[in-house]
């Protein structure tokens, strides 16, 4: 009998909406959204949002290929990765700290500002190796060797996740930044928002420290 690649529609719906859930859940990435949106608008967050997905893609990539199974037996991997995404987080900290309220308001333009926030997202993602050993314990439980080659599937449930995390994510960006619109009117509260990311930064930077396999 042919083997089929097609991942039955019913456990690509259950898949889904467990990825929204997820998506809903609070974490480093959505609140990195939320307060970059708030601070610099919703296209800023969506940019982002682009860069953080590319990251998703590079995850879902290393879990079909098997490079996530490093990260997972290799606690020198694990941990350099870990400790190069803090350092980058606490250097994000230590900007945000530093701008001033005419800084946010300048990085809210140009072509360089966008490829400054969409390089950050993926920096952001991927030095994350609890999302690739994440990824290595969700996605293959809605793949089955029955249904033909497991990288394929793989890579289609991938794709999936990630289109949750853009309608979760995409949502946040413009609830956040309408917000933030009418804040950040306020010089004195653009450097409160902007302290407050801050400090948001070193908590994700501590925590992602910290973190085990």
């Amino acid at each position: 009998m042919e083997k089929s690649l097609m991942i039955p529609f019913d456990s690509l719906l259950v898949f889904f909406s467990a990825s929204l859930l997820l998506a809903l859940a609070p974490g480093p990435d959505n609140l990195f959204v939320l307060t970059q949106s708030a601070l610099r608008g919703a296209v800023a967050g969506f940019i982002i949002t682009l860069g953080l997905c590319t990251g998703l893609l590079v995850h879902t990539s290393a879990v079909a290929f098997g490079v996530a199974a490093i990260f997972k037996t290799s606690a020198l991997a694990f941990a350099v990765l870990k400790y190069i995404g803090a350092g980058y987080l606490l250097f994000m900290a230590w900007k945000a700290f530093r701008a001033s309220p005419a800084d946010l308001t300048s990085g809210n333009n140009g072509e360089r500002s966008l490829v400054l926030l969409y390089r950050r997202g993926i920096i952001m993602n991927i030095t994350n190796p609890k999302v690739s050993i994440f990824f290595l314990a969700f996605l293959p439980q809605f793949a089955d060797p029955v249904r033909g080659a497991l990288i394929w599937q793989i890579l289609l449930l991938g794709l999936v996740f990630i289109l949750a995390a853009v309608l979760i994510f995409g949502m946040v960006c413009i609830l956040a930044g309408t917000i933030g619109d009418r804040l950040r009117r306020s010089p004195k509260t653009q450097i409160i928002l902007n302290r407050t990311a801050c400090l948001v930064f070193v908590g994700l930077a501590l925590k992602l420290a910290t973190s085990e396999r």
